[in-house]
């Protein structure tokens, strides 16, 4: 009698080993790769921007044009924050000293004030909120219109077209604003002094030119030369990644602003305690 053909057999599958499927990191593990891997992409394009600002072709007109946006454009707007920052403390630091009969001491304490500290961050803060944005929503629209794709295709180097103009511009201009921040700082709080506080003009300079030293002007400017950077890697690199359209857009550029301002007061506090600690 014919043997009745074999059934084939199906080869026995192992239960999968539950400690080999990856699982999700845990929300503040996730948040703080993200925070690491943005700050290295940052820094990535901080450097190839600074390479690429010195290797030709150089695009003069492009820079100078960023230059005016930047330094023209938000002068007037830091101008009018530091002669009210400057009158505004000079008011305040009145009600202090007036205890002790010691309103000459105004003058020195708010040039330390706005040179080492004032000066600085809230230059910083306004370029962040006029130039950042702006920088942020500009490229941001350029990513989604795909115009970005285009300079590639045309064999552009988009980083050394849009990104190494706004770093060199944010560089320069920013500690040139911060300078002009100080100076009309210094002659809003001499004004309120001399005309409403009744503090002579020798004792309010004189405090000025005894407790100045180089070391808070180079701190200003230093600050304002960091801050500068900061703004201008944050801004582009938030552009470059936009994606979702408008909404994407929108969201980068308001992300652009908020993560400038709080790097400039957690910078701010770093500068200021490698110069004076």
């Amino acid at each position: 009698m014919a043997s009745e053909p074999s059934q084939p057999t199906l080869p026995v599958l192992a239960e999968p080993d539950a400690s080999a499927i990856p699982r999700p990191l845990p929300e503040p593990l996730r948040s703080t790769a993200g925070f690491i891997e943005g700050t290295g992409e940052m820094v990535l394009l901080l450097a190839r921007a600074l390479v690429a600002a010195v290797r030709p072709p150089y695009r003069v007109r492009n820079l100078f044009q960023i230059l005016e946006f930047v330094g023209v454009g938000s002068l007037f707007i830091v101008l009018l924050t530091g002669v009210f920052t400057g009158m505004v403390f000079a008011l305040q630091s009145e009600r202090a000293y007036r205890v002790f009969n010691a309103q000459a001491l105004i003058g020195g304490t708010v040039a330390l004030s706005l040179f080492r500290e004032l000066a600085p961050s809230l230059t910083a803060l306004m370029v962040a909120g006029r130039v950042g944005s702006s920088i942020t929503t500009e490229l941001g629209t350029m990513r989604v219109t795909e115009q970005i794709d285009a300079l590639v295709a045309l064999a552009v180097d988009p980083i050394q077209y849009l990104v190494s103009p706004r770093v060199v511009a944010l560089l320069v201009m920013v500690p040139a604003l911060t300078m002009g921040f100080n100076a009309i700082g210094m002659v809003g709080a001499w004004f309120v002094c001399r005309t409403y506080l009744g503090v002579d003009d020798a004792g309010f300079w004189s405090r000025v030119d005894q407790w100045m030293e180089p070391l808070d002007v180079w701190c200003s400017l230093v600050k304002g030369a960091v801050f500068g950077l900061t703004i201008a890697v944050i801004a582009c690199s938030k552009g470059f990644n936009a994606t979702g359209g408008a909404r994407g857009v929108g969201l980068a550029t308001t992300q652009s602003v908020v993560y400038s301002s709080v790097a400039v007061l957690v910078i701010d506090y770093v500068i200021t305690s490698i110069f004076f600690t």
